[in-house]
């Protein structure tokens, strides 16, 4: 048989607009984010910091990788160029002056987290 032959109702689509967009059934979601009663609980900042202030090598790692794709898509640096060119080395200079406007979110074992500054962490190896 050729393709058309087929009408989108035999292959399971729906090709009208009567469900995109509508605001008849958003009743059935709870955009105010009190959910139902057995919903898991959202994490809590904790308002006391009890880890080290130290970054790891896995923060720095993806902090680097991060801010080197925000350079390379267009981002502005937080530094001033010397020639450099390569996004992450770009990158390395700015988290030695620290100067990078990342937060890092660290997730403790009760479901709480912390949020650390890139400018608030000790950076060691570079």
């Amino acid at each position: 048989m050729a393709d058309d032959e087929y009408e989108p109702e035999d292959l399971g689509e729906d090709m009208g607009d009567d469900d995109m967009g509508g605001d008849e059934n958003m009743d059935d979601f709870d955009t105010a984010g009190g959910g139902n009663e057995g919903d898991a609980q959202e994490p809590q900042q904790n308002t006391k910091r009890i880890t080290t202030q130290y970054m790891t090598k896995y923060e720095r790692a993806r902090v680097l990788g991060t801010r080197a794709l925000q350079i390379a898509m267009g981002a502005p640096v937080m530094v001033e160029l010397e020639g450099e060119t390569d996004p992450l080395e770009i990158a390395k200079k700015e988290l030695k002056v620290r100067k990078i406007p990342i937060k890092i979110r660290r997730y403790l074992p009760d479901g709480s987290f912390e949020v650390w500054g890139v400018d608030e962490l000790i950076v060691t190896g570079l």
